[in-house]
């Protein structure tokens, strides 16, 4: 019983430790939202939609590939700030291979 409630303790421990941090980047300036995806390796950014009143949008923002998954590549994104409406910044997208396969599927 004390070895299940101290494994049960450990594996709480490890997943706080994996907690990504969220941040409303519209509250922040575009230097310090980059600044905190460079520290931190991956936050979620979350903000409401300029085109759809009271539309919340968020999604994973990274510093490097390394935080993307196996099939994702880092591609450029832009989120609003509190200093500028286009802050220059990084997620993780699925590759998309659909114009490979149209190609080897024409070719053969």
């Amino acid at each position: 019983m004390k070895t299940i409630l101290l494994a049960a303790c450990l594996t709480l421990v490890a997943a706080q430790a994996q907690a990504i941090s969220r941040y409303d980047p519209t509250r922040l300036s575009c230097g310090k939202v980059q600044s905190t995806i460079a520290r931190q390796g991956a936050v979620i950014l979350r903000y409401q939609s300029n085109r759809v009143p009271g539309l919340p949008l968020y999604d994973r923002y990274v510093q490097s590939q390394r935080f993307c998954t196996i099939g994702e590549v880092r591609t450029r994104a832009y989120v609003p700030s509190a200093d500028t409406k286009s802050c220059p910044v990084y997620n993780c997208k699925r590759r998309d291979n659909e114009h490979f396969r149209h190609r080897f599927i024409r070719r053969h």
